[in-house]
Formats: structure tokens, C-alpha cells, sequence
């Protein structure tokens, strides 16, 4: 195997050095813990470039210029932070890192899954970086806890699984979140068109509560931020989130993360906790980055007393499908209500639902924007305010159609006026 292959894809081979490992060690006796540690991160990686090229040029093999430049960007990226996965942290294109085993890691790049030829150079090495990982949050991984969720320092979000419960091997998916988007930039994407846009602004400023539903990997997180960006800089938004995702622009901005249960099963806070607290904060508005259980029902009782205008995410398939599914989370509460009741909580709760939908090319597009009608608590009645209608999917499978708006109900118009709000124009407003 050629030296450049050994630099890019360590192998475990015993017979073949691990020359990234080599030299990480080499550097970490060369230089001086406690003059790396009051460096900012720039100056530290110069720092142990340096050491490094002076090591290479005293002792280590006969590279060509590039094999030297990525033994060095190796050697210092795992010496520093994750290894081989820096390289792919740094991509920018790159939405999704998944790393199944040491031997087989694949990435997401607009909205598809590719292998990336970079590996591990054994599963002890991949064990370290999972160590790294989780060690910043104050967590640990084990066959006792087999399974952990962290945050990176820079944000994204981390998932780890190991054996015995991953059968080949320890499992690492990392999603990374792209930088927060204005509701006139997902315009120009294609995400909606811009009537949608203004409608939905509309709302949003006339306190309306809006749940954004969809599946996973379909925009829900990146929308709630582009939606929040509409409401009013004098107002104060908590939002509550199992691992801080959001990026709120405004000035009064309070953030709240919860937190799992430690080794000894102790100091857990869920994001019921975090929204019976947030009760108590004086919000103007409640942002929860997703309900997924007992939390639903709490807020539910938020939007129905005195917190409106707030906004929440779910897991469905359709607008209406979001009615049932916040009906199934409401029942996991300890409360034993009938579901009548839920129902009519959510009846009267919950005024917009945009649906979000990912095609098969990968795009990301709001498939339906419905407005919650119901004059009756035994059922719901969905009224559907815009919908994309998408072509015939061509050789190329691009996914192409176009926006369709329905006539906005009398009595979210007379709502709209009340709060000195109106139906854009270019929107039927009957």
C-alpha cells in the first residue's frame, strides 16, 4: 500500500505503521501542556504544526509535499479533536456524518448518502474519539450505558451506540445543523413561495400557534428558526430543546437544554420540566424544538392560557396526521384524561399546522400549510391554506410543481385584523 493511502486511510494491518498514531504520540511528548492550554484554538494548531514539521524533517519518512501536508493535518486533528472526522466537520456540505464501525463511514450531502474513503485505524481508535466526544458533556459510554446523546462544542448533535447493542460495531451519527435561514432565503431555495412566506410571517406576528410537522431529516428545526425570526424583537422567547439546535436572532432570548439522568441514574431534566419552569419565566412566547412525549400535553395547556403565539415541532406524515400524533403524545402523561378532552385541548390549542416533506432528490419543501378549524371537540377539522403540487418525477428525479393557495377562513382573517395584522396580498382572502 502506498504511503499517501496509509496517511488518508489508516489501515490496522500490524504489519503496516500507524503513522498518524506514531507521531500523535511523538507530539504529545515534544510539547508543553500548559503553554498549549493558554492558546486560543488557532495558535495551538499552529503551534503543533511546527513541533510536527520539525519532527518530520528530523527523523520521519520521505514524503512528497501534499503526503507531508496530510500527515500533519492528521496527526494534529487527532491530537486536537476528532481525528478523521475533523476533515468532515470542516465540509460545509456536508448535513450528516454516520459512522458505522471503524471501518465504514458515509456521509449526507444535500439530502443524498455517500461513502467517504476516510476510516478508522482500528476500533480502539474509534473507542478514543467516542471517549472525546462524550467526556465534553460530562457522560460516558460503556457496556453499562451503551447508548448516550452529546452535543459537540460547536453545536451538533451526536448519537452513540455500542456493542453489545450495535452488532458491527461501535456506531456514531453526528447531525450538523446549517447556519439559521431567513424565511426569505428559504423563498429563494424553493422551499415555498412567497405568498406562503408572508402568510405564514403573518401569523406568526398576530400570535398565532403554529406546529411544523414532518420526518425526520425534513427541515423541521431549520423552519421553526426561519418562522421564529418573525416574531417581534420586544418580546421574550424561551425556548426548550433536548440538545440546543436553534438560533433565535432577537435580543431577549432565554435558552434551555434538558438533561439526562447521570451514571448513577440521578439529576435528570426532562423537557416537561423545562416547560412547567418556562411557565414561570414570564415568556411572551414558548419555542420547544420538538414534543415527543408527556411534555405535549403541558404544552398544549401553555398555548391555552395566556402563552399564545408560541411554536413546536412533530413527528407526522400529514397536517392531519399532526392532530393524532400530539393526541398520542398527550396520553403519555401521568394525567388519565378522556380523550375527548385531549382533543379538545388540541382543538383549541393549536391554530396552523405546516407540514414539511423531503423529495426524492433530496430537497426539502413545505408540502401543505393547514389552519385548524374545528367548532366541535369529537373531531378535527383541517382547512387546507396552501399545498405543493409537485410534477411527474423525470429521468433526472428532480422534484419540481409549484405553490397553490386556498382562500384564508373568515375567522383567521378577523383574527389577523385584531392583532393589526391582514392577508397579504396575492393570498385569496375568501
Amino acid at each position: 500500500m502506498a504511503l499517501r493511502d496509509r496517511v488518508q486511510r489508516t489501515t490496522t494491518r500490524s504489519d503496516e505503521p500507524d503513522l498518524v498514531g506514531h507521531y500523535r504520540d511523538r507530539l504529545l511528548e515534544e510539547v508543553d501542556l500548559d503553554i498549549l492550554a493558554r492558546l486560543n484554538p488557532t495558535q495551538r494548531r499552529a503551534r503543533l504544526e511546527r513541533i510536527l514539521s520539525t519532527l518530520l524533517s528530523m527523523d520521519g519518512p520521505v514524503l512528497a509535499t501534499r503526503e507531508r501536508s496530510i500527515l500533519i493535518q492528521r496527526v494534529v486533528d487527532d491530537a486536537l479533536g476528532l481525528g478523521v472526522l475533523e476533515p468532515l466537520l470542516a465540509d460545509e456540505t456536508i448535513t450528516e456524518i454516520m459512522v458505522n464501525g471503524p471501518n465504514d463511514i458515509f456521509v449526507e450531502r444535500a439530502g443524498r448518502i455517500e461513502r467517504v474513503a476516510t476510516t478508522f485505524s482500528s476500533v480502539e481508535h474509534l473507542y478514543q474519539t467516542i471517549d472525546r466526544i462524550v467526556s465534553t458533556v460530562n457522560r460516558r459510554v460503556d457496556e453499562s450505558s451503551p447508548m448516550v446523546d452529546a452535543r459537540l462544542p460547536s453545536g451538533e448533535r451526536v448519537n452513540v451506540i455500542i456493542p453489545p447493542l450495535a452488532l458491527d460495531g461501535p456506531t456514531v451519527t453526528i447531525r450538523r445543523f446549517p447556519r439559521p435561514y431567513r424565511l426569505s432565503e428559504l423563498v429563494e431555495m424553493g422551499s415555498l413561495d412567497e405568498h406562503t412566506a408572508l402568510l405564514l410571517a403573518a401569523f406568526v406576528r398576530g400570535r398565532f400557534n403554529i406546529m411544523i410537522s414532518g420526518g425526520t431529516g425534513t427541515g423541521k428545526t431549520t423552519f421553526l428558526n426561519a418562522l421564529s425570526g418573525m416574531i417581534p424583537d420586544n418580546e421574550r422567547i424561551v425556548t426548550i430543546e433536548d440538545a440546543a439546535e436553534l438560533s433565535l436572532q432577537q435580543e431577549h432570548v432565554v435558552r434551555l437544554e434538558s438533561r439526562p439522568a447521570n451514571v448513577e441514574g440521578r439529576g435528570q431534566v426532562t423537557i416537561r420540566d423545562l416547560v412547567r419552569n418556562a411557565l414561570r419565566m414570564r415568556p411572551d412566547r414558548i419555542v420547544v424544538g420538538e414534543v415527543r412525549g408527556g411534555e405535549t400535553l403541558d404544552m398544549l395547556q401553555a398555548m391555552n392560557t395566556g402563552h399564545e403565539g408560541s411554536l413546536a415541532t412533530v413527528h407526522a406524515n400529514s397536517a392531519l396526521d399532526a392532530m393524532s400524533r400530539l393526541e398520542t403524545l398527550a396520553t403519555m402523561s401521568e394525567l388519565n384524561l378522556p380523550v375527548a378532552t385531549i382533543r379538545d385541548q388540541i382543538n383549541s390549542a393549536i391554530d396552523v399546522i405546516v407540514h414539511l416533506e423531503r423529495g426524492v432528490d433530496g430537497t426539502r419543501r413545505v408540502a401543505e400549510v393547514a389552519a385548524l378549524t374545528s367548532s366541535r371537540r369529537e373531531e378535527y377539522e383541517v382547512v387546507q391554506l396552501a399545498q405543493f403540487l409537485p410534477d411527474p418525477i423525470g429521468p433526472d428525479r428532480k422534484v419540481t410543481g409549484r405553490f397553490v393557495l386556498a382562500a384564508v377562513p373568515q375567522s383567521l382573517r378577523e383574527r389577523l385584523f385584531r392583532a393589526g395584522e391582514s392577508v397579504p396580498s396575492g393570498v385569496p382572502a375568501s
